[in-house]
């Protein structure tokens, strides 16, 4: 009996050994589990925390130490760091603010800049202003053709994001650095800038010259085609840079806009617009001027009008028909505009003539303007219906 007793206990003593063993074994793999799921948790935390505060990763996952992963404090504690406050402002919708520009005063370079804010209110703050004119200096200095740039560069002896993020807790409201572009002219090249007083407009136009000579006295012309450039809004320099596609859609909204407007016109009994053919010189080809040609010859011949004098009345007529043919040009392209100084010529009738004045061609290499908040969908806040949802 004793024996067995013996044998007995022995094999509970093995039978507890192998469980034990098992779970150790067991505890490993557990802890193993543990660890890795402890660091999917504190990376997830770490992407949670700065999705609610848009501070930094390192400022974060320090914050996450200090507070024993416990995300809310960790808001608290970079909220008294400062950091939390300008993020939590990075939803908002940043549409007000101000165009910046800066030209070189020889002409040689030139940067725009658009620094949003939600409020105009804040767009005339002292500490805003100073903002954007150390970002136009940023850009303007290291020729920036982008805002991501922006952020890496260091400014009073921090890095730009850290110091917009400061910047944004002070102001109070939320700031985008929207975009910047800078022009570097090239040689024979200058180029001149405009910004409207009220700093919601602005562009920069680049024109190239035959010599350095001549390029010099164009300045007072890249300033005036700036100011051409943002008041009027145009979307190319030229005719030729416009697709095909791209007149024939815009061809049957002219159209239809025109139509719409005659029906008032009509009911006024006032003059109805003319509904063009075309609407752009990429449509007038040597084919259809030849033809119109043709057409105003029969129709001076009808009228009895001396052959002899023809040449005197056709130029005009063709010119008029050119103009009432290429409206699209007109709204959208750079040189077939109405000059804002001199609405009786056009933006290339000026280019051309002040080549003939000094000596050589003029060509508009290119230009950038900017309205302020373009594109951007702006909240309008319905407050009568924002109350009453609250009443339910």
């Amino acid at each position: 009996m004793k024996d067995e007793t013996k044998e007995a206990l022995e094999n509970v003593k093995q039978a507890v050994s192998a469980l034990g063993a098992q779970l150790k074994e067991e505890a490993k793999d557990l802890s193993k589990e543990v660890s890795t799921k402890t660091q999917e948790i504190s990376a997830k935390l770490v992407k949670q925390l700065r999705d609610r505060t848009d501070a930094g990763i390192m400022e974060c996952k320090n914050a996450l130490k200090e507070c024993a992963g416990n995300i809310e404090e960790a808001i608290d504690y970079l909220r008294k760091k400062g950091l939390s406050k300008a993020a939590k402002k990075a939803d908002r919708i940043a549409a007000e603010g101000v165009i910046g520009l800066q030209v070189a005063d020889d002409g040689s370079k030139a940067t725009l800049v658009e620094v949003n804010s939600e409020t105009d209110f804040v767009a005339k703050n002292e500490a805003f202003q100073e903002l954007v004119e150390n970002v136009l200096e940023l850009a303007f200095k290291r020729v920036l053709n982008d805002t991501e740039s922006l952020m890496q560069l260091t400014i009073q002896n921090q890095i730009f994001e850290e110091y917009l993020k400061q910047k944004i807790a002070i102001i109070g409201e939320n700031i985008v650095i929207r975009r910047a572009n800078t022009i570097v002219c090239k040689p024979n090249q200058i180029v001149g800038g405009y910004l409207h007083h009220n700093k919601k407009i602005g562009a920069m136009v680049l024109l190239e010259c035959g010599n350095a000579e001549s390029t010099a006295k164009l300045r007072d012309l890249a300033k005036f085609l700036g100011m051409q450039a943002a008041s009027m809004r145009p979307k190319v320099i030229s005719y030729k840079d416009m697709s095909s596609e791209f007149i024939v859609k815009e061809k049957i909204a002219i159209i239809a806009e025109l139509e719409r407007q005659n029906e008032e016109l009509q009911r006024l009994g006032k003059p109805l617009n003319r509904i063009p053919e075309y609407v752009s010189r990429i449509e007038l080809d040597e084919n259809v001027l030849n033809a119109k040609k043709d057409s105003l010859c029969l129709q001076l011949k009808q009228s009895g009008k001396p052959e002899t004098i023809w040449d005197k009345i056709l130029p005009g007529q063709i010119e008029r028909f050119i103009l009432d043919n290429t409206l699209l040009d007109q709204r959208l392209t750079l040189l077939a505009q109405p000059y804002i100084l001199d609405d009786k010529k056009t933006v290339e009738q000026v280019i051309l003539e002040k080549s003939k004045e000094i000596g050589n061609s003029i060509t508009v290499v290119s230009f950038i303007n900017f309205e302020l908040g373009e594109g951007i969908e702006k909240k309008v806040d319905n407050f009568a219906a924002e109350v009453a949802a609250q009443m339910h």
